[in-house]
């Protein structure tokens, strides 16, 4: 196992959508932690206030923040001490939002600091906030105010509401993770959403597969049988331009970095080989299914590409890892359960038991590089892979990614 670099990984660091209405990324909250060897290591040591930063210092002069959010807003967690402080902040205005935790003492002082925040231009945003008319000063300046959905019953979701409609604020349902709460949330009125409700199918029993999608499906299928030949998928890509130009776009795109220019898929096929062209056709494939969100596919980039990365570690092949990361939100993607669409396919029993139950060593690679992407960081199993080569593996993947989904 590759050991990182001590000094580039004193945070570990992660990133959540956030939603607008339209199902657009408006921007990713930060998840981060002081490192240590073990996912299940003990971080007690590092304060709140050397967290927070850390993760700024860390996020905005050594890493760079666009490998992480791209052109989007960072949503960052402020403790007390680093507002009161008046530490400066190497991020623009436009670039950040700054959140105040829910736990922070309220008090003049408080405010005093929060207000200069304001001045300087940036955006605050209320983490966690439970409504109260003691907090009326600190609503009134902020811009964004967001509900754990999951603290709250329906009766008190909605009066919640009702009060902070008062304000000239925008309202943001955090922890949506399912559908249903999503679609409370929306016809409330929410104005942004966060959570992991959009990983999940809508399934609807007995809904048959679009023809659209399901010519995708077939050619996804042909594509993962063992037996295919370069023959069989030229003879796939030959029939769509779209998938042609995509293709050869990819084979030249700094996602692959390949040292010559690629003219055709044939000689991609010499440089590259069977297996990396047919994986390539497939994320093309894959990128051509209608869904909602575009985030989707994100994740499953990010996944195969850390999956890739991470395989020997679990005892796994490459190949195997960044095929089961990619079908990782397939089912979101088509709104079917995982076996519906990955039983007909002609993957391995290990592949397909990874993707349907997370078994095996496969499915074991997978489960940690979710709970990875979820900051669920003390729930990773016991493997010999550190924290902080988690950590550098998904700031590459997540570049990675960004790179790819430029080109198809």
């Amino acid at each position: 196992m590759a050991h990182t670099n001590k000094n580039a990984t004193s945070v570990v660091i992660a990133r959540q959508p956030i939603f607008d209405r339209q199902y657009q990324v408006y921007g990713y909250e930060l998840l981060f932690r002081g490192a240590g060897h073990h996912p299940k290591a003990d971080f007690s040591h590092f304060s709140a206030d050397v967290a927070t930063s850390r993760v700024i210092n860390y996020a905005f002069l050594e890493l760079g923040i666009d490998r992480v959010i791209g052109e989007n807003i960072a949503f960052i967690n402020l403790t007390r001490s680093f507002i009161l402080n008046d530490e400066p902040i190497p991020a623009k205005q436009n670039k950040v939002v700054l959140e105040v935790l829910e736990d922070i003492e309220i008090d003049h002082e408080l405010l005093q600091g929060i207000k200069m925040l304001k001045q300087q231009g940036y955006t605050i945003a209320l983490d966690d906030f439970v409504y109260h008319e003691s907090l009326k000063p600190l609503i009134e300046m902020a811009s964004i105010v967001k509900v754990d959905v999951l603290m709250l019953d329906e009766d008190s979701l909605r009066e919640h509401v009702r009060e902070l409609r008062q304000y000239d604020i925008k309202l943001l349902a955090e922890k949506v993770e399912t559908l249903t709460n999503y679609q409370l949330c929306y016809d409330l009125g929410f104005d942004y959403f966060q959570g992991f409700f959009f990983c999940r199918p809508d399934v609807i029993e007995d809904t048959p597969i679009p023809d659209n999608q399901f010519v995708l499906l077939q050619i996804i299928q042909k594509l993962q049988q063992p037996d295919v030949e370069f023959k069989d998928i030229d003879e796939l890509i030959s029939k769509d331009a779209g998938l042609s130009y995509k293709l050869l776009r990819l084979l030249n795109s700094a996602a692959l970095s390949l040292p010559r220019k690629i003219n055709s898929i044939r000689e991609g096929l010499v440089i590259l080989g069977l297996k990396a062209i047919k994986t390539w056709t497939t994320l093309i494939v894959m990128s051509e299914i209608d869904y909602t969100p575009k985030e989707l596919l994100d994740y499953s980039l990010i996944r195969a590409k850390m999956c890739e990365s991470l395989s020997a570690a679990y005892d796994c092949s490459a190949e195997s890892g960044f095929m089961v990361g990619l079908f990782s939100t397939i089912d979101a993607m088509l709104n079917r359960p995982m076996a519906a669409i990955i039983d007909p396919l002609p993957l391995s029993d290990e592949s397909k038991q990874a993707l349907k139950h997370h078994e095996g060593d496969l499915g074991a690679l997978l489960q940690d590089v979710v709970r990875y992407e979820q900051g669920l960081w003390p729930d990773m199993s016991e493997q010999p892979v550190s924290l902080e080569t988690f950590s550098e593996q998904y700031i590459q993947a997540v570049e990675w990614a960004q790179k790819t989904r430029e080109v198809i």
